[in-house]
């Protein structure tokens, strides 16, 4: 299961004393990746897989959910704060849905969850 409250910060590699500007910039502005990559993507509608709507186990909601990507595992997380492995989506259909591919980035899934309302916070409205 995604641990949600790993507080590990990727830190930028030290680049040499005097070195480009533009070169600085263009590493930070670039997306975090790499294996230890964690992405969200947020999904309001509502999410059939294979023809079935998923529903929340824990408060029957049919929709507004946090996708999470870690490697190759894709969670389902509900505002309530239930998390599932969902195994019938991969990577490939989770990459499909990123319309926009800049993000906000978080120090840590925490905080990303805290920022986007998924943290149990909101249980049983629909934010849009």
């Amino acid at each position: 299961m995604l641990r949600t409250t790993d507080n590990h910060v990727e830190t930028a590699p030290v680049l040499p004393a005097g070195s480009d500007p533009l070169l600085q910039l263009q590493y930070e502005t670039q997306p975090p990746s790499g294996p230890g990559t964690t992405r969200c993507l947020s999904h309001p509608p509502e999410l059939a897989l294979r023809g079935i709507p998923v529903l929340c186990s824990a408060c029957r909601a049919r929709r507004d959910w946090l996708l999470i990507n870690h490697g190759r595992n894709v969670w389902v997380r509900c505002r309530c704060g239930n998390q599932w492995l969902e195994p019938e989506i991969s990577r490939a259909d989770f990459d499909a849905m990123i319309a926009i591919p800049d993000g906000t980035t978080y120090p840590s899934v925490g905080q990303g969850l805290i920022a986007l309302g998924f943290d149990g916070a909101f249980a049983g409205t629909y934010l849009e």
